[in-house]
């Protein structure tokens, strides 16, 4: 009796061991990416990305999220930790790098960015074109953009081109520093995390940010006053990068791979766009109850502000042809997308 009751004590142990192995996930990924847990990148893009992924893999597939930097070392690391298998996906800015990403850069340059989601859009049509020898070190799953940067200003507010001079204002990427340059501005290059504690102890008067990540930042506690662009086409905007670890992918099962292809490109760019442009609102809102001041560059003094900024775009178009790409072309093709998918169907 004692023999039969420790047998199937035995048995019952292997058989909860069995049942627990059938639930355990074939493939284990982890997501890494700089943004609190509260931004939109982690509520909107990368969680939701993840809870899909692995619901239609029935569960082989199981997605570890680390936000804030959780798995060590600094947003413009992300890139190589993806590349190199540090981690097997990453949420992250190109430009964090400076011009490593030259031709990705197009998009960030003055004025030629539309709304998040028309942006986004352009950008997958784009990067069949233009960006496979770029990012041919990774594997992208989505190239997006967020909405027109607005300025936010701590003690300071902007009405005119003249109201920059010797003003400290973070810009994200190179492209943005050579803009707030040629405006009079004095350009702080950061990542965005760094922008709280950079206004809070006056190392910055102000930084470009679209609205959608001030409230996981508490940014519109730090700042008074905000100046946005008229019109459809944003003074700035960040090119994102959401990738996956290139011999990761590739290792995956086929019904794997497709279902991280079912969830990339241009399958998910327009609910993504869309959505990053739905997330200004609460930021916006968020200022506007502090009763914060609110101004808009327009007609006259918005020409001013393009006709500042030419150079930036010739400039970079120059440095494009010396490096051997079609820069104007580049150019071109990139204004092209993003005036279509801006134009209502």
């Amino acid at each position: 009796m004692i023999i039969r009751k420790a047998f199937l004590a035995l048995a019952s142990i292997l058989l909860l061991a069995t049942a627990s192995l059938g639930n355990t996930a074939e493939i284990t990924l982890r997501a890494h990416h700089f943004l609190p847990a509260t931004s939109t990148v982690h509520t909107v893009l990368v969680e939701p990305w993840a809870k899909k992924v692995e619901a239609e893999s029935k569960g082989r597939i199981k997605i570890e999220l680390y936000p804030s930097m959780q798995l060590g070392g600094k947003p413009p690391q992300l890139f190589n930790q993806v590349r190199d298998g540090v981690v097997d996906i990453v949420w992250t800015l190109p430009g964090y790098t400076a011009g490593r990403f030259p031709i990705i850069e197009v998009f960030e340059l003055p004025f030629v960015s539309g709304s998040a989601k028309a942006t986004t859009l352009a950008m997958q049509t784009f990067a069949a074109q233009y960006l496979q020898d770029e990012f041919k070190a990774i594997h992208p799953i989505l190239f997006h953009a967020h909405a027109p940067g607005t300025f936010h200003m701590k003690g300071q507010s902007i009405q005119t081109l003249e109201d920059l001079k010797k003003l400290k204002i973070r810009a994200p990427t190179r492209v943005t520093n050579n803009l707030l340059t040629s405006l009079g501005a004095t350009a702080i290059g950061m990542p965005v995390p760094a922008v709280p504690q950079a206004l809070s102890k006056g190392v910055i008067d102000g930084a470009l940010l679209p609205y959608e990540v001030t409230r996981s930042l508490r940014v519109h506690e730090l700042t008074d006053s905000h100046t946005a662009i008229a019109g459809s086409r944003g003074i700035y905007t960040a090119a994102f990068l959401f990738a996956m670890n290139k011999t990761r992918y590739e290792s995956l099962p086929d019904d794997l791979k497709k279902i991280i292809d079912d969830n990339s490109g241009s399958k998910i760019a327009e609910a993504i766009g869309a959505a990053w442009d739905k997330a200004e609102e609460p930021g916006l809102e968020a200022a506007r109850a502090l009763e914060h001041t609110f101004f808009e560059i327009r007609d006259e003094e918005l020409d001013r502000w393009k006709a500042a900024t030419q150079p930036v775009i010739n400039a970079w178009v120059k440095d494009m042809d010396k490096k051997g790409y079609p820069g104007q072309a580049i150019l071109d093709t990139a204004r092209q997308l993003v005036e279509r998918h801006s134009t209502p169907k």
